[in-house]
């Protein structure tokens, strides 16, 4: 009997509104994240704040989502999503998600809270107002008080093959190394020796960042990424670093459709076969297990190394010769 028509926007902007909402009735929003970089129709990077909103949107967008809540009555911690026309800047409600979002620890870093924390404090019924100034009633033209600081992004790592249309990919994961540093968070749910299932949602690790503004987060997230580690199965790192890298992502121009307008058919540079990498990686960790730690340029140190590796031996070593310069 009867139609819905949803208005279609080909050139879509992903942005979504964290909220925060007590047994009292009062509802407050911290912020918003993008996730416009997608495949599938699933996130792949998220950032807080979205390079395309200015205060003003910002504030309306933040109400529309406040209202939402109130209007179902929630309770509790809750994600307001928005499909965004980057042309006209109008912005249409997706839908809400009534949890934690995978993306929120770019909202924890740039705001400095604890989501699970007000979580469970809200669960446990006190009010917004016991956590102290600020947390109060908050009204569309009273923003929340705790002003966002820097810029945030995650990766999401997954286990799976882009340049195979993104299936997921499954083994033993033989190592793995998540990126340390300042700035730089890592939320894992695997480790090394760990078997990697097509049972289960391919996501390893989200690797989040912060830095003082965007230009800095990118380069710190890339530099995280090259520091990770994850062999044993197919992952998505080559493919993070180029999404990064990209012009378009680089300028917050980024809609929905970027990955299948600006990296269809995408296959990594240099595509070493993964039992390379994967034998690689074991030698390394095999010829270093054992070893005692000696000082450089001692006469320990190419003894540490059972004498045979030719990086610490003095004899004038040149591929496909002998020390004496025969063949």
């Amino acid at each position: 009997d009867r139609v819905i028509i949803e208005k279609y926007i080909p050139d879509a902007r992903h942005v979504e509104f964290q909220v925060l909402a007590d047994h009292d009735g009062n509802t407050i929003h911290l912020n918003e994240r993008e996730c416009s970089i997608q495949r599938r129709h699933q996130k792949i990077v998220e950032e807080a704040p979205s390079p395309l909103l200015d205060e003003t949107l910002r504030a309306e967008m933040g109400a529309a989502a406040v209202a939402a809540a109130r209007a179902a009555g929630y309770t509790n911690a809750g994600t307001v999503e928005f499909i965004m026309d980057p042309a006209t800047r109008d912005f249409y409600f997706i839908e809400m998600n009534t949890r934690l979002q995978v993306e929120h620890p770019v909202t924890e870093l740039t705001t400095g809270l604890d989501l699970v924390h007000l979580q469970l404090h809200i669960a446990a019924g006190e009010p917004l107002a016991a956590l102290g100034p600020g947390w109060g009633e908050v009204s569309p033209i009273r923003p929340f008080a705790h002003s966002p600081h820097g810029h945030a992004i995650e990766c999401r790592l997954y286990a799976e093959d882009p340049a195979a249309g993104f299936l997921p990919a499954a083994g033993k994961l033989l190592k793995f190394v998540p990126p340390e540093g300042p700035g730089i968070r890592v939320d894992a749910g695997v480790v090394s020796g760990d078997m990697i299932s097509t049972h289960y949602d391919p996501l390893l690790a989200k690797i989040i960042v912060h830095a003082p503004d965007r230009p800095a987060a990118i380069r710190r997230m890339q530099a995280a990424l090259r520091e990770t580690v994850a062999l044993g199965v197919r992952t998505n790192l080559d493919f993070l670093q180029d999404v990064l890298a990209h012009p378009v992502f680089r300028a917050g121009e980024a809609t929905t459709r970027f990955v299948q307008e600006h990296l269809d058919g995408w296959a990594p540079e240099m595509d070493l076969p993964l039992e390379v990498l994967t034998a690689a990686a074991m030698i390394e960790d095999l010829s270093w297990k054992d070893r005692k730690p000696v000082l450089k340029g001692s006469k320990s140190e190419n003894q540490a190394s059972g004498g045979h590796s030719p990086w610490e031996a003095l004899e004038g070593f040149r591929i496909g010769e002998r020390g004496d310069g025969q063949r």
